[in-house]
């Protein structure tokens, strides 16, 4: 009966200690009123009892051709993006949004790269004082399962756990949507935003 015990709890601990199994989450997001479907991220939004560190290594957007490449970027709450400053000319990067602290990081030439850390959710807009017409944004979310939309809409989320998830969806120019998805494996949601 105590082999039986030993061997029961034993075998528990090992399940316990197996991987949840993981899939994706895929699919499209119609973009009605803008030129396509690009430039809308999708994500996982909070998930009950779980915060995910940050990663090391730090996210990029550079100012080259007077435009911020990426135009959308998203990263998981408590990323460090560094922005890097390839043009001939002097840039700057700031955001007027609150939830970003209002940052500026100053002027800095050709070559040269300032970082900053997002510590909060936030939809912040990027811009140079030096160029009002270049602009960019940083969408900062909870977990690390999202994805930018492609031309044509298509995004893929991997190695999401399976489960039960709210899934949203924030585009710059259109309302953001949201919608419940149960994962499990390979999993197909499509989402239509507008105006």
């Amino acid at each position: 009966n105590i082999i039986v015990k030993t061997m029961t709890i034993a075998l528990i601990i090992a399940i316990a200690a197996l991987p949840l199994a993981a899939g994706d989450i895929h699919g499209k997001v119609g973009c009605k009123g803008v030129r396509n479907s690009a430039d809308a991220v999708v994500y996982v939004d909070r998930i009950a009892g779980k915060t995910f560190p940050p990663p090391a290594a730090h996210a990029k957007v550079d100012q080259k051709g007077m435009l911020f490449v990426p135009h959308v970027l998203p990263v998981l709450i408590g990323t460090t993006v560094d922005f890097l400053n390839s043009d001939a000319v002097l840039h700057n990067v700031l955001s007027p949004d609150a939830c970003a602290e209002k940052f500026n990081l100053g002027t800095w030439p050709q070559g040269q790269f300032r970082s900053y850390t997002f510590k909060k959710d936030c939809m912040a807009v990027l811009l140079c004082n030096v160029h009002p017409e270049m602009e960019a944004f940083v969408t900062v979310v909870p977990t690390p399962y999202f994805a930018v939309t492609g031309p044509d809409g298509s995004y893929r989320i991997q190695d999401v756990p399976d489960g039960s998830y709210t899934v949203k969806v924030w585009h710059p120019k259109l309302k953001a949507a949201q919608k419940s998805v149960a994962v499990q494996g390979e999993t197909e949601a499509n989402f239509e935003i507008a105006k």
